[in-house]
């Protein structure tokens, strides 16, 4: 007689939206955010992001929920749509909890996996952090009540005229109509502000100031092109990329926010320069350059680690204790019951003035010094049968940063 064994049930995977409302999850939020409506709002909108934007949902949703409240703990919106502030996705390479080292995925018989090039293929996670967007900053400044203007925009060519031989300030002449600037080439940024009490500032810089400095402090930039010691290191120069000159299915190579839509990128960076030096600074407004400068280093070592040194351990640089996830950690998971305690829920919210944060410096070069996993044992790890590809899949758009 045949026996028909029923196959066993899988646990279903939950959805964002289940997640977000689970009773753990709801009492983190809760504790941030006080206002009922905006707590409401918050949920709506984050929810509705995910659902509409389908690299947030390979995220972890302990990714997504702790950078939209990092974001809702200054009081910026978290829709898409207004541009205060993003959830940009990146991944990370995992290690084991208890030695250290960099998880590699392995096959049944225990052998590490590689890639087409002969790299080992790392157990990886996508998570998103949060950045605040150039149009972030202006609010956060607004609202101070301290500016009565505050912008910054594009210089293009025919605009600036110099600077004033007296008071060294820039001089420029705008040019009204917005079809003959479209069709005109971008020479440089130019930001203002101007306080209630008469106090004006403005700042400019050039184009190739700015290139200089993306290719100081982004890690994942290059403003000449670079030969590794491996295929997957070599880039192009940024005219070249700008250009299109470079293999299309190397298009993930360039998946920093510099190449993406510099320009953007560049108001934003002349904004944090004019403000930082010679603007007025709420509480919230030093946090947002605080989470800025540290998030945005995470994301692009973690991509360059990732994608220019597949052999090497990852410098990837651990996420706070309140951020900090299981190894393993799925859709379907919640915040530890030991962990669930107001006192660690509010440390999610990272206070600047408590926190040591670096400020932005010059990248570093680490030498390319393989590491030599073990190739016939496993480690004890609860990702050894990840399906993980390994690839870096290239990020959302980042036309309205």
């Amino acid at each position: 007689m045949i026996e028909n064994k029923a196959p066993a049930l899988q646990p279903k995977k939950l959805t964002f939206s289940q997640v977000i409302n689970t009773p753990k999850w709801r009492k983190l939020i809760h504790s941030t955010i006080q206002n009922p409506d905006r707590r409401d709002q918050f949920i709506t909108s984050i929810v509705a992001a995910v659902a509409n934007n389908p690299a947030l949902q390979e995220c972890t949703p302990a990714s997504v929920i702790s950078g939209a409240l990092q974001g809702a703990a200054l009081n910026l919106s978290p829709s898409p749509q207004m541009g205060q502030f993003y959830l940009i996705p990146f991944e990370c390479a995992l290690k084991d909890p208890k030695s250290g080292k960099t998880l590699y995925q392995r096959d049944e018989n225990g052998q590490i996996l590689k890639d087409r090039n002969g790299h080992w293929l790392k157990v990886t996670e996508k998570r998103v952090n949060f950045v605040p967007g150039y149009k972030g900053y202006i609010q956060l400044a607004l609202r101070s009540g301290e500016y009565q203007e505050l912008d910054a925009r594009p210089v293009v060519e025919g605009e600036y005229l110099g600077r004033d031989p007296f008071t060294g300030r820039p001089r420029f002449k705008w040019i009204e109509d917005d079809a003959e600037r479209e069709q005109r080439s971008v020479v440089g940024y130019f930001a203002f502000f101007e306080l209630l009490n008469g106090f004006r500032k403005v700042l400019y810089w050039s184009r190739e100031q700015m290139i200089t400095h993306a290719d100081k402090y982004s890690a994942a930039f290059h403003r000449n092109a670079v030969k590794g010691q491996y295929p997957s290191q070599d880039r192009v120069s940024f005219e070249d990329y700008l250009a299109g000159n470079y293999p299309k299915d190397e298009e993930w190579k360039y998946s920093s926010f510099w190449y993406k839509n510099f320009n953007v990128m560049a108001e934003k960076t002349m904004l944090k320069q004019l403000i930082t030096k010679w603007g007025l600074m709420s509480v919230d407004m030093e946090k947002a350059v605080a989470l800025d400068d540290r998030n945005t280093r995470i994301i692009e070592s973690s991509d360059q680690e990732n994608q220019e040194n597949p052999v090497t351990d990852a410098a990837f640089e651990p996420l706070p204790d309140a951020f900090a996830l299981a190894s393993g950690y799925g859709d379907e998971d919640e915040p530890d019951d030991e962990k669930s305690n107001e006192s660690e829920e509010n440390a999610l919210i990272i206070d600047a003035e408590t926190r040591e944060t670096p400020n932005e410096s010059p990248r570093e070069n680490p030498e390319n010094t393989p590491e030599i996993p073990p190739e016939n044992t496993r480690e004890q790890s609860g990702h050894e049968d990840s399906d993980q590809s390994g690839q870096i899949q290239i990020r959302m758009g980042f036309n309205d940063l």
